[in-house]
């Protein structure tokens, strides 16, 4: 068929030069705003890093400070000679000399320090220094005096003076810090300490904040007033949120004015250092970037025009040839394979083809295969059918054997016994019972179970006589039932308790199997919610989804509502005992009392052995599975193959959930569809079977 006039090689020259054009512009786009993030990332991490370096200097800084000041404040003998008030004049002269040595080995300690004074409250100075000092008079109504006693004994950050604060010949700047000195014995103070040394060190750490020659670093205290800044520096500037950083080592970026400010706190004095770096300092990178990707792209382009001219050419011929071996598979031949014998995209290309052309082979003969297997099953499962119906019947003769010598109980217990086969040996697939036909089923195995437990056992129904047309999969409830007598209720020494329930939730039926056993351990509600867990995974595969989950409610839900007329209506089985009757025999209705006692010894013996309810039966109904975990319609089928049914059958969303606590009980809930067609109970109306 004629598509157009244009070649192969002209379309594809067109298409690989459009799509090359394409990708190169796309890439340039990309790889310009990614550069753009990296080097934005780039001068943050830069600006961290130098934010970093500078407060672990300023760290160094205060932790040697704080050690010098110390070592004069917590120097016993120089607190008790700055409190001697001796009258003698020699021991006055030894003690200002020691205290003036000790102050001048602590003064020797470090290069940077320009001076130590020491001022007694009783209005002694000491001072230490290059030169000789001269005290400025009126030192005790300064301001930073008053900081230095405010500070309670620990150290206190005084600034950066353009010359000392206290000595009138000291004319150099100096940073000065000082603390509060106490009497090591009754902590009364006694004086302060006051420290001038070279602000040199806080100075280069500023440098180190620079992110381009032309940066600029202010350092400002906690009001906001300017204590330092490097040379160059103008006026301070302001914050673009007006927000400052609040723990040490946090920055702040803000834009103000074509320059990138950043503030940092730092870790002493509650000082600020804030770096403003212009922007065009910062773009420098970005702009040879644009420069060089115009290069690039437009050899890029020139580069894709001759690639398509040359690939065009060259694809044509080889496409040719996988086309003709490609039309013998096409007309049937799955056996020949593919030799394309051209680049390797084409090698690949033609091996993918036959191997997908051995896989259909592989699937037609294992459809053959599953096919063959379907047909065995169903003649399997049409033999295993003929040994129940011969057991149910001889039950059902053996009951009318009991009828006729009016045992009535035992005949009851033997009548229930046959129901249940009877249930359990018709598993049509896709056909689901109603409600109320499962719980038949489990009235007869509750009428067995309570005589066997010599009436420990007291159970209660409620469930609204409109649900029972909801339809549901076979042998549901009695797993999850049984699995709460057996290891719930037969191990107490005192009566149980078995409430099933019934009510519609979210447009969803709801039902609830509470028993006041004896419970389970953690370990053992985690291993069972696990294994509800895991049990999606089995499912893998399947093909569910939301329209074949909503298709197999519809399907269920069409199922006419009156399939449950049949079964017995609202009732409830309360306070059941040995003493008390059960279904009678033949009865679909709330039943019938027959009075009269039952030999329980006859009764046990009736389940000791070969009964359905022996104890292998039992074990393997419960949920803790020692072999694979999946049940059969002979052997238990469990809570988690329960779980795993309901997903399989109805999708996720559905299936069931587990509480339990040791000497508390436990709580099985089974979620399943709604039919739309199902009346909404308003309340559930208790039903009563005695």
């Amino acid at each position: 068929m004629r598509r157009g006039s244009k070649t192969l090689q002209q379309r594809l020259f067109i298409v690989l030069l459009f799509s090359m054009t394409g990708i190169v512009i796309v890439v340039s786009l990309l790889f310009y705003n990614r550069a753009t993030e990296q080097l934005q990332r780039k001068i943050s991490d830069l600006s961290s890093k130098n934010v970093s370096q500078t407060i672990g200097l300023f760290d160094l800084l205060d932790k040697g400070f704080d050690s010098l000041s110390k070592s004069i404040s917590n120097n016993f003998d120089l607190v008790r000679m700055l409190q001697d008030r001796s009258a003698e004049p020699r021991e006055q002269f030894a003690n200002e000399r020691s205290i003036t040595n000790i102050i001048g080995a602590n003064f020797f300690s470090r290069d940077d320090l320009i001076g130590i004074h020491i001022m007694t409250d009783d209005g002694n100075i000491y001072n230490y220094g290059n030169y000789i000092n001269e005290v400025m008079p009126g030192y005790r109504s300064t301001d930073w005096y008053r900081s230095i006693l405010s500070g309670g004994g620990k150290i206190v950050w005084l600034g950066i003076y353009p010359s000392s604060i206290i000595d009138s010949n000291e004319t150099r700047p100096v940073l000065a810090f000082g603390r509060q000195l106490f009497d090591l014995d009754e902590h009364r103070p006694i004086g302060v300490v006051l420290y001038e040394t070279s602000p040199a060190p806080i100075l280069a750490a500023l440098d180190n904040l620079k992110m381009s020659p032309n940066s600029e670093v202010y350092l400002v205290d906690a009001d906001g007033d300017l204590v330092s800044a490097t040379d160059g520096a103008k006026e301070l500037p302001r914050l673009g949120d007006g927000k400052r950083p609040t723990v040490t080592g946090e920055s702040l970026v803000a834009e103000r004015d074509n320059q990138l400010v950043v503030s940092s706190r730092l870790p002493f004095a509650e000082w600020t250092a804030i770096t403003v770096t212009p922007d065009r300092d910062l773009n420098v990178e970005l702009v040879e970037m644009q420069r060089y990707l115009i290069i690039v792209g437009v050899a890029l382009v020139l580069l894709s025009i001759i690639t398509a001219t040359v690939f065009s050419k060259t694809i044509s011929s080889p496409l040719k040839r996988m086309i003709r071996e490609m039309k013998r598979v096409e007309l049937g031949n799955f056996q020949s394979q593919v030799d394309a014998g051209s680049y390797r995209e084409m090698d690949a290309l033609a091996s993918s083809f036959n191997r997908m052309v051995r896989q259909i082979g592989h699937l037609i003969e294992r459809m053959k295969q599953s096919a063959a297997s379907e047909k065995n099953a169903e003649l399997q499962a049409l033999q295993s059918q003929v040994n129940p119906h011969f057991l149910y019947n001889t039950l059902d003769m053996i009951y009318w054997m009991l009828d006729e010598r009016e045992e009535d109980d035992l005949g009851e217990v033997v009548l229930a016994l046959s129901r249940m086969f009877r249930y359990s040996s018709h598993w049509e697939q896709g056909v689901p019972v109603t409600l109320g036909e499962e719980l038949e089923q489990i009235r007869d195995y509750l009428t067995i179970i309570t005589i066997r437990l010599e009436g420990r056992l007291v159970v209660e129904i409620d469930i609204p006589q409109e649900l029972y047309g909801v339809p549901i999969p076979k042998m549901t409830l009695q797993p999850v039932i049984e699995n709460a007598v057996k290891h719930g209720l037969e191990p107490l020494s005192g009566d149980g308790k078995l409430t099933l329930t019934a009510e519609v939730r979210d447009g969803r039926l709801l039902l609830t199997v509470r028993d006041n056993g004896v419970g389970m351990t953690e370990e053992t509600l985690e291993r069972l919610q696990a294994s509800f867990s895991l049990a999606p995974t089995a499912l893998v595969g399947t093909g569910l989804t939301e329209q074949g989950e909503a298709r197999g409610v519809r399907q269920e839900g069409e199922r006419d509502s009156s399939a449950a007329q049949g079964v017995v209506g609202p009732g409830k089985i309360g306070n059941i005992s040995a003493e008390q009757s059960v279904v009678g025999p033949g009865k679909t209705g709330g039943g019938s009392t027959v009075e009269g006692l039952v030999d329980s010894d006859k009764l046990r013996g009736s389940f000791s052995e070969g009964s359905m309810l022996d104890q292998s039966k039992m074990r393997d109904s419960s949920f803790v599975m020692g072999k694979s975990g999946r049940g059969t319609a002979q052997g238990g089928i469990g809570l988690v193959n329960v779980h795993r049914r309901l997903l399989h059958t109805f999708g996720q969303g559905y299936g069931l959930q587990a509480e339990s606590r040791i000497g508390e009980g436990t709580v099985i809930r089974l979620t399943l569809p709604l039919p739309p067609q199902v009346i909404r109970p308003g309340s559930a109306e208790s039903e009563d079977t005695n």
